[in-house]
């Protein structure tokens, strides 16, 4: 099915930085030194033009999370992200965001049976998702090693990873007439989710021929492009795009099934993804635009910026900021890792946090506590030149992946 990989490691001299191009930093106060480092070392390659570094930045693998570069001619596997395409989609009812207490079983009962969460987490045969993004011509053109992840990605289709992925019910609080809607609270769902296993693998795959490729100091090598003029490089373009447009199809799935078991019918939707690469123009020149943990934010372009469980997220109108490279901020970001987080936090704390907020969790790991992260309002802040907020969303019904939970 699949055509076979041409694999060769042919490493030249190694690749020295150069002088940084420009690049401009949103929310310095809010970012550590690393990030910094990260964010320089990436614009210190050849291939790159422009850079942007947003507000709710933190360490990654090569580019950081929040970073965003512009390159001539080349793609970075890991500028884009392991999940590639991983997105957010919001959909607005016509039912006032009142109902939601009353219905608190029902909503509940649809998140729970209509997907399911965790690394590995997939659907039984019988209760497989079906649509038209496993019948993309693309999958025959993935390489062997790639082509046979499609029987696993259609059981995954529909789902949510682990980490900080989500489904959550809440109120949208329009406070002035837009999108076609009248000011009020209305019920909304949202989903954070992305490209599962097969955006993983097809990340990893593509990095390592990279780095067969182009040799970088060791602690750049994660930065290692493809020539989009290569066959390798074409090869990866496709396959993140089919990666892309299986993350959408997981959404669509999601929201279709979720809110059908419902009984809602959405009359507003948004969707928008912030691990991938465009082709877009900048200053008269097509670069290879990598936002990785970044939101596009062209002029007048919608997207949502999700906070954490507790604190409201925002959905957003771009401002088409040039020195930005049209982006904004994916989320409030991490202050701590994961590990640090299951050392500092009890569950007792987590309960009282979701007590004081007003918010229902139904499963969570204590590494995705809301004090794990910035303050998305000081973000927004941070970056009001790159995205005007015209909507507010507070979650009220939180499901996630079971993760380890702390001691009380």
């Amino acid at each position: 099915m699949g055509r076979k990989s041409k694999r060769k490691s042919a490493q030249g001299p190694e690749i020295q930085p150069r002088e940084p191009v420009p690049y401009r930093v949103w929310g310095e106060e809010y970012l550590d030194s690393a990030t910094l480092e990260q964010m320089k070392n990436a614009c210190s390659l050849p291939i790159s033009v422009r850079g942007a570094q947003m507000p709710d930045g933190h360490v990654g693998y090569g580019l950081p999370i929040g970073g965003v570069l512009g390159t001539r001619g080349a793609v970075i596997p890991y500028a884009v992200g392991v999940d590639i395409a991983c997105r957010v989609k919001l959909s607005v009812m016509d039912v006032p965001g009142g109902r939601l207490a009353g219905w608190r079983d029902k909503l509940t009962k649809a998140m729970r049976n209509e997907t399911c969460f965790g690394f590995g987490g997939e659907f039984r045969q019988e209760d497989r998702r079906d649509h038209e993004v496993m019948e993309d011509p693309a999958w025959d053109d993935l390489p062997k090693e790639l082509h046979r992840l499609k029987r696993r990605a259609w059981s995954q289709l529909g789902s949510s990873g682990s980490g900080n992925h989500f489904v959550e019910f809440g109120v949208l609080r329009i406070g002035k007439p837009d999108l076609g809607i009248p000011p009020g609270e209305y019920l909304a769902f949202l989903s954070h989710s992305g490209s599962r296993g097969f955006g993983a693998n097809v990340a990893r795959f593509y990095t390592q021929i990279a780095m067969d490729k182009v040799r970088l100091p060791r602690h750049m090598k994660h930065l290692a492009w493809l020539d989009l003029a290569s066959a390798a490089g074409q090869e990866y373009w496709l396959a993140m795009n089919l990666a892309g447009r299986y993350a959408s199809a997981n959404h669509d799935l999601i929201h279709r099934h979720v809110l059908r078991a419902a009984g809602l019918t959405p009359v507003f939707q948004v969707e928008n993804h912030h691990n991938f690469a465009w082709k877009e123009e900048h200053n008269g020149e097509e670069l290879i635009v990598h936002r990785k943990g970044a939101t596009p934010a062209g002029e007048g372009v919608l997207g949502y910026i999700p906070g954490s469980m507790t604190d409201p997220g925002f959905l957003v109108r771009g401002l088409g900021n040039k020195a930005g490279l049209c982006s904004a901020a994916h989320g409030a970001g991490r202050v701590m890792s994961r590990s640090e987080a299951k050392r500092t936090f009890t569950g007792s704390q987590l309960r009282k946090a979701l007590e004081q907020a007003g918010v229902e969790l139904l499963a969570a790991g204590i590494d995705e506590a809301p004090m794990v992260y910035k303050s998305l309002r000081k973000v927004m802040a941070a970056q009001s030149d790159l995205v005007e907020p015209i909507a507010e969303f507070q979650p009220k019904l939180v499901l996630m992946a079971e993760g380890d939970r702390a001691e009380d």
